[in-house]
């Protein structure tokens, strides 16, 4: 009797143990995989090939063009100092004749006639005018008188001469034309003859003081 529930004591703990395992192995969660997924390649992009900027010429700048403008008072100057001293051998600048030493002949060989000739006094003046010149001659067809209207003559004024020569030696008035005289040598004067209406050069003249008749006016 006893070995009876000695044995029936055995199985109900064998029993009791199966029912225990069985039960921690439906509970137990599967260990994670330790494996590394395996990544699908994405396909890469395509890339566009850029176009190549084509560089627009470059433009250079243009120099701006200055408008020319009248003689500034420095190179004004100069031309007076230079119109002095060629007035003092009885010349002018651009012609290729002297008074004094001058005569008509060699005016009309380098130049031909004269578009007209005018009396003046006792004098008659040759006037050339795509020359901008009258050559003034005494009876004896010496040269007494040059004068130029050279078109850069005329934005002289009275307030640049005087800067450049000083006061003039002499003063005369010929209707509404002023005339400056300045005393070039004991022979020569420079005269600068500026109308009332301009206010500025119209022409000169380098005169022969000596063997003219009588003086010219301008």
């Amino acid at each position: 009797m006893k070995n009876y529930y000695r044995k029936t004591g055995v199985y109900t703990l064998l029993l009791s143990s199966m029912l225990m395992f069985t039960a921690c192995s439906s509970t137990e969660k599967p260990a994670p995989s330790t494996a590394t997924p395996t990544t699908s390649a994405s396909p890469s992009p395509s890339v566009m090939p850029t176009a190549t900027p084509v560089a627009s010429p470059s433009v250079s700048p243009t120099a701006s063009t200055k408008p020319a403008s009248s003689a500034s008072p420095s190179t004004s100057s100069v031309s007076l100092k230079d119109m002095f001293e060629l007035a003092k051998s009885g010349k002018v600048a651009g012609i290729p004749f002297a008074a004094k030493t001058g005569l008509t002949d060699e005016v009309e060989k380098l130049w031909g006639k004269a578009d007209k000739t005018d009396s003046a006094g006792a004098g008659l003046y040759a006037t050339y005018a795509k020359k901008n010149a009258v050559i003034g001659f005494n009876k004896g067809s010496q040269i007494i008188d040059i004068r130029s209207n050279d078109p850069k003559l005329r934005s002289l004024t009275l307030s640049q001469i005087e800067q450049a020569l000083g006061k003039p030696t002499d003063t005369k008035l010929n209707g509404d034309d002023t005339i400056y005289i300045y005393q070039a040598s004991n022979v020569f004067q420079l005269k600068f003859i500026i109308p009332k209406s301009t206010g500025k050069v119209d022409h000169i003249s380098v005169f022969d003081t000596v063997d003219s008749i009588n003086n010219m006016a301008g």
